[in-house]
């Protein structure tokens, strides 16, 4: 299928956090406001980029966790009433009205429940089709301070099967992808979609905004690179309502092209200038061409089979219990512990 040249956003929004919410009912009530709000920046960002650029916007990623802000210090069942949504919840069904008011793909970053893991929530990353329908979800798979998938592994396998790790969804712009937050600064990630076929990475995010070349912003040109895929990622316009200064995650909302060009960037404040066009077809060419710079082509795996495979550094399943694989609620303390265990582990020869 031949895929014409299209508009991606990477639409830079304040998010507005539910922590200092009085109570639920009001943090709800927020949540479904943000989506209205972020209903309104769609409609005057693709009007606008329609008028002034002829631009026709059909792929739009919005930051981490944008409803909702992040845990600071709530345990995990106050955090799951307060901020987390259910798979078919009101929150859910008004964003894929806005997908299909405004006929573009959209990706986002929410706090989710599932009812095959009680007591549990996953950070989850999805894409919602122009008709409304979800057509990806993924669950981050590295956190420091949430559950994933990885921490109760067995059971997820069991339950979605392999292929929930790395999803891709095979659409009429591409075939795309999700990679959560500080998750692009891990190569195996953005590697293992690649190989499953990914060509569009959206990456929603909430980091740091600096003059500095940050970490996240350096591997954000790095994945985008050696995966020859386009990345779309869309940053935070500052958190509000939260003990900390606002517009510290701020900024850098950006395309970059399969060749690791930055395409267009956002500056600080809510933004649409993070949008550019992506040619699905021009990557596809690039890929099926031989060539020193095909750099998916010239990877040779096995190489590194038995360096994975031979170690363990963060063990799988930390939240079932060994003895009957029932599920374990973590208090906050139970993730730096995990993390001090696995720097032990590998300080040990040979590992």
């Amino acid at each position: 299928m031949s895929i014409a040249p299209y508009a991606a956003l990477a639409l830079q929004m304040r998010c507005d956090a539910v922590n200092g919410c009085n109570d639920v009912s009001e943090a709800r009530r927020q949540m479904l406001q943000t989506i209205a709000r972020c209903d309104g920046l769609i409609r005057g960002s693709k009007g606008f980029l329609r008028t002034f650029a002829g631009q026709e916007i059909r792929l739009v990623v919005l930051p981490e966790y944008f409803m909702t802000g992040f845990p600071m210090g709530e345990s995990v069942s106050a955090w799951i009433e307060l901020a987390c949504i259910e798979e078919n919840g009101p929150e859910y069904q008004a964003l894929a009205q806005v997908a299909r008011a405004h006929n573009v793909y959209l990706s986002g970053n929410v706090y989710e429940l599932d009812p095959h893991f009680p007591g549990l929530y996953f950070q989850t990353s999805f894409i919602l089709a122009d008709t409304g329908e979800r057509v990806l979800r993924y669950r981050r798979l590295l956190s420091m301070f949430s559950p994933t998938p990885h921490d109760v592994l067995e059971r997820y396998v069991e339950v979605y099967g392999e292929e929930s790790l790395f999803p891709v969804a095979d659409t009429e712009l591409g075939k795309l992808a999700c990679v959560a937050s500080e998750e692009i600064l891990y190569p195996e990630i953005s590697r293992a979609l690649a190989l499953r076929g990914a060509e569009v990475i959206c990456h929603s995010s909430s980091e740091v905004g600096s003059p500095l070349a940050t970490p996240k912003n350096i591997a954000k040109q790095a994945r985008a690179l050696e995966n020859m895929a386009y990345l779309v990622s869309a940053n935070s316009a500052g958190i509000a309502g939260i003990a900390f200064p606002e517009a510290s995650t701020d900024g850098h909302s950006q395309v970059v092209d399969y060749k690791g060009r930055l395409l267009a960037e956002a500056g600080p404040g809510e933004s649409m200038v993070g949008c550019a066009e992506l040619d699905v077809a021009a990557l596809r060419r690039a890929r099926a061409t031989p060539a020193m710079g095909n750099l998916l082509a010239r990877q040779r795996l096995d190489l590194f089979a038995s360096t994975y495979s031979d170690r363990v550094v963060h063990p799988p399943n930390t939240l079932l219990d060994p003895d009957n694989g029932a599920i374990k609620v973590p208090d906050r303390t139970h993730f730096m512990d995990t993390q001090r265990e696995a720097i032990a582990r590998l300080r040990e020869p040979g590992k």
